[in-house]
């Protein structure tokens, strides 16, 4: 693989590999540095590459396996010498519907309660445990289908379901909670 192609797959997929790791770890520093991590896997182990699953789906396993191995390191890091390491919440990226969809150009203040809703929704989802968490956010951030998400995180294509339904559930309840 040239450094070209590589700068390329970066430019593709860098912002959901990125935001995948955010909210696995809930840390931007992090992510900063474990995405880094994961492309430069992805640059010198792209001959194990089979084919058998989309480009996409391999660098979020490389991702998530990359996360995985990190906190392993870390618990036993902090464990043997003793030493906490803080964990920062960085802000919830900013998305909106995109103008198209609505039809029409949207007023600052309808752009600003569009921001603002996202923001809580991704607040939510920060909050909800990892399990739900994790197919959550590669359903919505990195619009992976079931079976990908099922071969990326070891799961049967029906537990991805449950736990999507479960976690889509969660959010809800949640947001209706804040509503009151």
């Amino acid at each position: 693989m040239s450094e070209e192609q590589l700068r390329r797959i970066m430019g593709f997929y860098g912002d959901d590999i990125w935001n995948y790791i955010y909210y696995l770890t809930k840390s931007a520093d992090m992510a900063d540095d474990l995405a880094q991590e994961v492309f430069i896997k992805c640059y010198y182990r792209i001959g194990t590459y089979r084919g058998s699953s989309s480009l996409k789906a391999w660098l979020f396993t490389i991702a998530r396996n990359t996360v995985f191995s990190h906190r392993k390191s870390r618990f036993f890091r902090s464990g043997l010498w003793g030493g906490v390491q803080t964990i920062t919440r960085a802000e919830p990226a900013k998305n909106s519907f995109p103008d198209e969809l609505l039809g029409t150009v949207r007023s600052a203040e309808m752009e600003y309660l569009g921001n603002r809703r996202m923001d809580e929704i991704w607040s939510v989802i920060l909050q909800l445990p990892d399990k739900f968490r994790e197919v959550l956010v590669l359903d919505l951030k990195a619009e992976l289908s079931i079976q990908e998400i099922a071969g990326l995180t070891g799961l049967s294509t029906g537990t991805v379901k449950s736990r999507l339904h479960r976690a889509r559930h969660k959010v809800q309840e949640k947001l209706r909670g804040m509503e009151s």
